[in-house]
């Protein structure tokens, strides 16, 4: 029998050994009423500046909304998590919500996302434009029926599928194409450098290895943070604003520090 064939086994495996439900203690991130615990950089203002009050929190739901912007003018935002992690499984609750902001770029339609190792956002420059990172994408349909969700895109970081460098900016999943139209459950289960999945509603649609700082698509960095060929072990949970207004239901983390893929 080929690897091919018995790696979504070998997954299933991993995933069940690592999480069982008498060993889960699960933390909740976001807690449902303010943005304790979190950190606020966003392109072009100094780090907590929530410009147009951009990331709040309303009926018990963390939302990022563009409704005090004139035009969005790529003032793309993100919030940090203030503590860094290495080994976790991530799980996340989301929907798109209503029309994207004036000014939003077409391929930003319905594109939000969750940002693993990340650097922290106090290392983040005034004018950066997106956190040094590994990005978990998230998409809705864009009205061709054929959008997957839960792609991998890097930013200033590089990865390796299949033992063979990866540099391209993303790399296309299994996932389904999301309507858009209603709450998606999404998983990320992190072991440092070791292994990433993403999963979608319970299947893992893209698996990779080995994540490195390099490559480009991130600019305005402070040069001393991008070393290339740097390991990354640990980093961020951070999530994105890029002009679609997204909502978030739930947003909790097992810590796996002492478990091995």
């Amino acid at each position: 029998m080929t690897m091919y064939r018995i790696f979504p086994f070998l997954i299933s495996v991993v995933l069940f050994s690592c999480c069982s439900p008498e060993k889960e203690h699960w933390q909740k991130l976001f807690n449902h009423k303010n943005l304790d615990g979190w950190d606020i950089k966003i392109k072009d203002h100094p780090l907590n500046d929530n410009f147009g009050n951009t990331f709040r929190v309303e009926d018990s739901l963390l939302k990022v909304s563009y409704d005090q912007y004139d035009s969005f003018r790529n003032q793309f935002g993100h919030i940090f998590y203030k503590i860094p992690y290495s080994r976790y499984k991530l799980k996340v609750e989301y929907r798109f919500v209503g029309d994207q902001a004036p000014g939003g770029a077409s391929w930003a339609y319905r594109n939000s996302g969750i940002m693993l190792h990340s650097q922290s956002a106090k290392s983040m420059g005034l004018h950066q434009d997106f956190p040094i990172s590994l990005e978990f994408q998230l998409l809705g349909d864009d009205g061709s029926g054929n959008r997957p969700n839960g792609n991998l895109c890097t930013t200033g970081t590089n990865v390796e599928m299949e033992g063979k460098l990866i540099t391209k900016h993303c790399i296309t999943s299994s996932g389904p194409t999301d309507p858009g139209t209603g709450w998606v459950h999404v998983e990320a289960v992190v072991y440092g450098d070791s292994l990433i999945y993403h999963i979608i509603e319970g299947d893992t649609v893209i698996h990779y290895s080995h994540p490195t700082i390099g490559g480009g698509v991130v600019s305005g960095y402070d040069p001393k943070v991008k070393k290339d060929g740097q390991s990354l072990d640990h980093g961020y949970i951070v999530l994105q604003s890029e002009s679609h207004p997204v909502e978030f239901k739930t947003i909790e983390l097992l810590n796996l520090e002492n478990k091995n893929p």
